[in-house]
């Protein structure tokens, strides 16, 4: 146990204390050192109340979300829908439906985008491990090249809805109508605005990147491990290079052949 007594620990020890505290014993920490005059004392102090208060406004943010989407989806089971993959030109378009209990909140969760790698690994575990239902839908790119993209994300986003296995009273989904569902609606930016919809997007990237990943070690020389299909400098280098594979959507790349007509 750690002795909190003003001046029985160096500031050093003291600042690494207020440094590494969980959020309830920095709190107790910081009202103990509040008055004391050493300076780095005071520096660390300030350091994790800024901390403290970065992390409350995160928890508010998360809170919000689902505050949202209980406001929008009301009490019934609510799947939040959302893609990955529409902008590259190799690999599947994959969709991902999700519904979450309103306990626990996954804190962090957020537009997949606005997140690492890793914290989206993090996050899709936790994900995985507390939500009600997971549906995924692939469309793969021959389809895509044969029925066009508004096509294929209508079908990628019913197909989704259909694997999660459930009835829905509510289907959330990020951007414009789509008209794919009777209890739809919709929300530009639900992915930042909406947990079940942040988890969609969250899913469908961590799958849609394994998924991407493995295809490297099929085709090495398109660098999908790193540009996850989309159009890289490399990528398109590798294209331009050895030609396409049966994973790519040929209606996307004419621009980057030399002969188009070679497909």
């Amino acid at each position: 146990m750690h002795d909190f007594a003003p001046h029985a620990s160096t500031a050093k020890e003291i600042a690494a204390l207020l440094s590494d505290a969980p959020a309830g014993e920095a709190l107790a920490l910081i009202e103990r050192y509040a008055d004391d005059p050493r300076k780095q004392v005071q520096r660390a102090v300030a350091s994790a109340q800024k901390r403290l208060e970065r992390d409350e406004a995160e928890r508010a943010r998360v809170r919000g979300m689902y505050e949202l989407q209980h406001e929008l989806g009301g009490d019934g089971v609510v799947l939040g829908v959302d893609e990955v993959g529409r902008g590259s030109i190799a690999g599947p378009l994959t969709v991902c439906a999700v519904a979450l209990p309103d306990d626990p909140m996954i804190w962090g969760i957020n537009d997949s985008k606005q997140l690492t790698p890793a914290k989206r690994e993090v996050l899709a575990a936790k994900i995985a491990d507390v939500a009600l239902a997971i549906g995924t839908c692939h469309i793969e790119p021959s389809l895509i090249d044969a029925i066009g993209m508004a096509q294929a994300l209508r079908a990628a986003m019913s197909g989704a809805v259909k694997d999660a296995g459930v009835e829905p009273d509510c289907v959330l989904i990020d951007g414009n109508p789509m008209h794919i569902h009777p209890k739809e609606k919709t929300l530009v930016k639900g992915d930042a605005r909406i947990a079940a919809i942040a988890a969609a997007s969250i899913v469908a990237k961590v799958t849609r990147d394994h998924l991407m990943i493995s295809y490297d070690e099929e085709y090495p020389e398109y660098h999908f491990a790193e540009c996850k299909g989309y159009a890289s400098a490399e990528h398109i280098a590798a294209i331009r290079a050895h030609g396409l594979t049966p994973i790519h959507r040929f209606s996307f790349c004419g621009n980057f052949l030399e002969t188009p007509s070679l497909f």
